[in-house]
């Protein structure tokens, strides 16, 4: 299709490329809307389930952790589960990009500028 014009076929080959990286890296972030991981702490006490982005999507807490008398401790276990499920939608979220972005010769650390 381009033959003949050298170099110009091949910006219009790394165009067309970069054009469907971007449709997949769409697809993909729309996809990891719905995608979820889930964070827990205390023995699975407290459960926090989030998006491949880190939306928080629900939080599941054993009713037998409610005691008034430790009322700092549920907090804290809230707040690990939480953590944990972010830190675990960010590598999934990773995982995911590295995947697309693995066949193209770009650094795992790569940002897309989209």
């Amino acid at each position: 299709m381009f033959k003949g014009l050298g170099q110009m076929g091949d910006m219009a080959k790394m165009l067309k490329s970069a054009q469907e990286l971007q449709t997949k890296v769409v697809a993909l972030q729309e996809e990891m809307d719905r995608m979820t991981v889930e964070g827990q702490s205390g023995a699975g006490l407290v459960k926090a389930t989030a998006t491949y982005k880190g939306e928080l999507k629900g939080l599941d807490i054993d009713p037998s952790i409610f005691n008034p008398d430790e009322k700092e401790v549920v907090e804290d276990l809230i707040l690990a589960a939480i953590k944990d499920a972010q830190q675990k939608a960010q590598a999934a979220n990773q995982a995911e990009m590295a995947k697309l972005t693995e066949g193209l010769g770009l650094p795992a650390d790569f940002k897309m500028p989209f």
